[in-house]
């Protein structure tokens, strides 16, 4: 089954930018919904964006404010999300899921990263 493993995440300076990877070794994603999801310390997981399968569709939390962009490299089975103007705020852990059904929902994915560590502080 799908494996999506996290990669990027790391400490960055508020106001820094991190490119967080999503990718399986195994199994194509090509037909997978993808989401992004944090879970700061103390906090319940939430959502962060979602891409559609075919990459035609994106939704992003409120509180992204056009900060983040998702996107899909299909020839490199990897989704993409880029951080810019980091707050600390955004200090969580980052997990990708992949779903058949899009728009995505902490409840309604199938598949689970095990998460990358971003902290944003100086």
């Amino acid at each position: 089954q799908l494996q999506p493993v996290e990669s990027g995440g790391g400490l960055v300076q508020p106001g820094g930018s991190l490119r967080l990877s999503c990718a399986d070794s195994m199994f194509t994603l090509e037909s997978y919904a993808i989401g992004w999801f944090r879970q700061a310390p103390g906090k319940e997981r939430e959502g962060v964006s979602c891409i559609s399968a075919s990459g035609d569709r994106q939704n992003y939390a409120l509180f992204v404010n056009g900060r983040f962009t998702i996107s899909r490299d299909i020839a490199r089975n990897t989704i993409y999300l880029q951080m810019n103007s980091l707050k600390p705020e955004d200090t969580a852990t980052y997990y990708c899921a992949a779903t058949k059904r899009y728009p995505c929902s902490p409840e309604g994915m199938d598949f689970w990263g095990k998460g990358t560590l971003v902290t944003v502080s100086s």
